[in-house]
């Protein structure tokens, strides 16, 4: 049995992005989702219940959305759902529903959106050297600007920066601790 759910929604907190303590990278947030309908009798649209979810992304994912995501967004996220129940110390008790996510991106059909690949995706190989024009280099290969600077996630700019601000990455955190991204 297959539990994997696509839900269009928005991004309903700030995205919390961290890095264990072996490397690996996490994103979290609350996504929002909710039906919009046409009432006939006030003759306008109305906005349904509201159903949360907890997200979680790891590695790229985590990484990629950390940049790219805000709150308020709107975003389609597919991945695997988990409703668990729970009881907190005073007796309460509910039920939440948690997506880990494997794939996520902006809802086109309320803006549009620029996509780059990670410079972790791209075959260096393949890469033509910038021409005299002053145009970056393009990978010919699969049609895409590969310039380091360009802004990519990843390239050699954006990574010397992050290095920058002390050394905010897993250094001096144990097995499992959660430390502040350095994105």
């Amino acid at each position: 049995m297959s539990n994997n759910v696509t839900i269009r929604g928005f991004v309903g907190t700030g995205i919390k992005c961290s890095v264990t303590g072996s490397g690996l990278p996490i994103a979290k947030f609350r996504l929002g989702s909710s039906d919009r309908y046409f009432d006939k009798k006030v003759n306008a649209w109305v906005d349904g219940d509201t159903s949360w979810y907890s997200v979680s992304m790891f590695r790229s994912l985590a990484t990629n959305a950390g940049v790219s995501l805000q709150k308020g967004d709107r975003i389609i996220v597919t991945g695997k759902l988990r409703v668990r129940a729970w009881i907190n110390d005073d007796g309460k008790s509910g039920t939440t529903a948690e997506i880990d996510a494997d794939s996520a991106g902006h809802d086109l059909l309320f803006g549009t959106a620029s996509f780059r690949r990670s410079s972790a995706d791209r075959p260096e190989a393949a890469v033509q050297p910038g021409g005299e024009d002053g145009f970056p280099a393009i990978d010919y290969g699969i049609g895409e600007i590969s310039s380091p600077g360009f802004g990519a996630p990843g390239t050699a700019d954006e990574s010397e920066s992050s290095q920058d601000d002390g050394g905010s990455g897993a250094d001096g955190a144990r097995e499992g601790e959660l430390v502040p991204a350095p994105f």
